[in-house]
């Protein structure tokens, strides 16, 4: 209950809601606000409402609303992180077309999870993303992959050899456990070291395989082979 975890305790992770449709967006404001811990600082039906108010409030977590018969809304993506920087984007989406997905993420988004979810589900989606981690729907994520992966994959390889290569035997056991979906502080316990050892170990794999951040970390170990898909 909210009354067992003190304001002071834990910082509410504050959350923009935008989706064309007002139903849905009563819905999850209903759903959130239950949440303890969740806190709705503001809605919006279109994109240029949006931006507005993102701008101003400054949310951990946006999530934003695609139809199937129109990916328009992910057009704006990168203007949209580029007003938060500390946010991170969640689509949510009717559509199982996978290119609509990698659009997602290749544009900014942190994950991409089906309308018709259960409520736990977009809970815990929001939760790992407010840590830090990816989130791709089980079901697609293969299928993801595969858009992105180059059909031509064993002759356009050999550039990433060397990069693979390059990798401590340490760096590949905590891409693993990435892949596997463990927080920083799960993959120090799993190791036996520390947080600040796995955030060392994290920066030279990112720096070695050119990756960005965890998201693009999580697809390119998938696609070469670093991890094990989610089954």
């Amino acid at each position: 209950m909210r009354s067992e975890m003190p304001s002071s305790a834990m910082p509410l992770v504050r959350i923009v809601v935008v989706d064309q449709h007002e139903l849905f967006r009563a819905g999850l404001r209903v759903l959130l606000t239950k949440q303890p811990g969740f806190e709705v600082v503001g809605e919006a039906a279109a994109l240029p409402e949006a931006l507005v108010l993102v701008k101003r409030e400054q949310p951990d977590i946006t999530l934003l609303g695609v139809e199937p018969d129109d990916g328009q809304n992910l057009d704006v993506l990168p203007e949209l992180c580029s007003l938060a920087e500390a946010m991170s984007v969640l689509v949510l989406t009717g559509s199982n077309d996978p290119e609509l997905h990698r659009r997602a993420v290749c544009l900014g988004a942190i994950g991409v999870l089906s309308k018709d979810k259960p409520a736990e589900v977009l809970v815990k989606a929001i939760e790992k993303i407010h840590a830090g981690e990816a989130w791709l729907d089980r079901s697609m994520t293969a299928s993801v992959l595969r858009e992105m992966s180059p059909r031509n994959r064993a002759r356009k390889q050999d550039p990433e050899e060397m990069k693979i290569a390059s990798l401590t035997g340490r760096e590949r056991e905590v891409i693993t456990l990435v892949g596997e979906g463990l927080k920083n502080k799960q993959i120090a316990e799993r190791l036996f070291i520390s947080d600040i050892t796995v955030h060392h170990h994290l920066t030279s794999i990112y720096s070695k395989l050119e990756v960005a951040d965890r998201l693009e970390l999580l697809i390119y170990a998938y696609r070469n082979g670093l991890a094990a898909l989610p089954r």
